[in-house]
């Protein structure tokens, strides 16, 4: 897994098409953000600040202020590659939010998602 273009990607170029994958899904986007916000502590002003800095990946993650603990209990595959086996830890966080998003959009409970039960 070498390709680390995604490091320098904006955010915000990523963002819409979270919220359209969930969208399309019967998703919100509030739902969107309370990923977002639990994987990574921003709240929605920091969100918002983030979208309109286009501050990329690799800030967005070195700069959350608390990656959630739990994030070891998110197992699976996300784009030929399981999670919990990603060595880097930049990349690995890039696609646990993705594999949240992936979650959301197949229907899984928010409960389940967010590691709570």
């Amino acid at each position: 897994m070498q390709n680390t273009r995604i490091f320098a990607t904006a955010f915000s170029s990523v963002y819409p098409h979270y919220i359209q994958k969930a969208e399309k899904k019967g998703r919100t986007k509030e739902e969107v953000h309370e990923i977002i916000f639990w994987l990574t502590g921003y709240n929605e002003k920091a969100l918002q600040e983030i979208l309109e800095d286009k501050t990329d990946f690799k800030t967005f993650f070195e700069q959350a202020p608390q990656i959630n603990p739990n994030v070891s209990l998110i197992k699976g595959v996300i784009c030929g590659y399981r999670v919990e086996e990603i060595e880097d830890e930049l990349m690995r966080n890039i696609r646990y939010l993705d594999k949240l998003i992936d979650e959301l959009a197949k229907g899984k409970k928010m409960e389940k998602i967010l590691r709570t039960t």
